[in-house]
């Protein structure tokens, strides 16, 4: 069963923080590159940053230096800690396999006011 469950989003003030979480299935997850990507209004989706099995990371040049992915391997999650947050970062985030599974989750919107 695929499955993709995001949460942790919300409102917050630029330079604030946000931490979100995913949990997935194992048929995603396991051994998997697992990535978040985002997709603001009128926007394609992008990716935002990406983390091996072995927990090595890249990530979108926009977010360098602010954001964070890990992952647990023992409960099927991953995470995104966002740091100094800006008013573009305002999208819905979503996780998913790099590369994407066909199927998403519902996302968790960010909202960042200036």
């Amino acid at each position: 069963q695929v499955r993709l469950v995001e949460s942790g989003g919300g409102l917050v003030q630029a330079g604030g923080s946000l931490r979100l979480s995913c949990a997935a299935s194992s048929l995603i997850f396991s051994f998997n590159t697992m990535a978040w990507y985002r997709q603001a209004p009128g926007n394609q989706r992008e990716l935002v940053a990406s983390i091996t099995s072995g927990s090595s990371t890249n990530y979108a040049d926009s977010v360098k230096g602010r954001f964070t992915i890990s992952r647990d391997n023992a409960k099927n999650t991953v995470y995104l800690q966002m740091n100094s947050l800006k008013p573009e970062d305002t999208a819905v985030y979503y996780c998913n396999r790099l590369p994407n599974f066909s199927v998403w989750g519902q996302g968790t919107l960010v909202t960042v006011s200036s």
